[in-house]
């Protein structure tokens, strides 16, 4: 089933938004999320984890690969629970040794991909359910709308990352393989990071600080709201404007519809955009995940998010349980992530 920016994209959002079944978005969480995971600190809830992955990605109809990597001297952060980017956190690892997921569909073609990707880990004593099994339950969801779809399979991977609260090792990792050698060719990456959080009261959305003079749209557009954290923002960068795009007209006619926050970074892929953040310290607020390693790699890339602790009062800590997400809107946020995938056509980078 290809899709482009001419095709009827509410249709094929309603006909996705039919197949997705909250109750599976929750038995991932509650099965990922029953306790705290981590290569380091929890090993073994880790492996439990990325077994369940394996099993469902397989079940689904994907081939998965593992890929080990063993990394040294590495500047990252630690992963025990605290403030997002306190300089206390920041920690040079000696030695890492960890494994990504990647899968794809059998008979798919050498067409440019659009990756979509989750991290599987937690800080130590938090089981995450919002940060981040929201997020590789969103994942494993897409990935079984779109095996099940006819035809010639899509131009989708999906990539599943370890050590993102060390300091999105195993993103960084993956997006420099990919880089490097090109074993898969790529057009764009999809983050998903905590995504199931919403919360319709008034006030219950903070702001970073900052945030009012760098971008007073996207700011006065939640103000108006009454500070409500019922949406899902979008971070993106002009060379993912097709993306935010797309996938904010997919959540408009998604069942329940969301409402989103687009927010675009200003900076550059590449190199130039990470040292940017040196001279604007409250744009790195928008590099807090996984895609950001694929923006320095210069892949284009775009985050979804429910903010993380500027909405959730769990956030990284041991009541970041699965009874605390929304999986009504996120089966919606599934839905509009599949329509996207399968929708969007970045350029290839120059």
């Amino acid at each position: 089933m290809d899709q482009d920016l001419g095709s009827d994209l509410p249709t094929l959002v309603r006909a996705l938004s039919g197949r997705v079944d909250p109750g599976r978005l929750r038995y991932d969480v509650e099965l990922l999320a029953d306790r705290p995971r981590g290569r380091t600190a929890a090993p073994e809830a880790m492996a439990r984890a990325e077994a369940h992955v394996v099993r469902e990605l397989t079940e689904a109809g994907w081939r998965t690969e593992r890929r080990p990597f063993d990394v040294r001297g590495r500047l990252g952060c630690s992963d025990r629970p605290g403030g997002g980017m306190s300089p206390l956190r920041l920690r040079l690892h000696r030695r890492l040794t960890g494994a990504n997921l990647l899968a794809r569909l059998p008979g798919a073609d050498d067409r440019p991909t659009v990756i979509v990707g989750a991290h599987l880990d937690t800080v130590r004593g938090s089981p995450g359910a919002d940060d981040n099994a929201s997020g590789v339950a969103v994942l494993l969801e897409t990935a079984r709308l779109l095996g099940g779809l006819p035809g010639r399979p899509p131009a989708v991977t999906l990539m599943v990352f370890d050590m993102e609260e060390l300091g999105f090792i195993g993103s960084r990792v993956a997006a420099r393989r990919l880089r490097r050698d090109g074993t898969t060719p790529r057009a764009g990456m999809i983050c998903l990071e905590s995504v199931g959080c919403f919360a319709t009261e008034p006030g219950t959305q903070r702001l970073p600080r900052g945030f009012g003079l760098l971008f007073p749209r996207a700011v006065a557009a939640v103000r108006a709201t009454g500070l409500r954290g019922d949406f899902t923002l979008v971070v993106h960068r002009r060379s993912t404007d097709q993306a935010a795009s797309l996938w904010q007209r997919a959540a408009g006619a998604a069942e329940p519809p969301l409402p989103v926050v687009t927010l675009r970074d200003p900076r550059p892929d590449g190199p130039l955009g990470a040292l940017a953040g040196l001279l604007l310290p409250p744009l790195n607020q928008l590099g807090r995940s996984d895609h950001a390693a694929f923006w320095n790699a210069g892949i284009p890339a775009v985050l979804l998010t429910s903010t993380a602790e500027f909405r959730n009062p769990h956030y990284h800590r041991p009541t970041d349980t699965p009874d605390t997400l929304d999986y009504s809107r996120l089966a919606s946020v599934t839905a509009a992530t599949t329509a996207t995938a399968l929708s969007w056509r970045p350029r290839r980078p120059g």
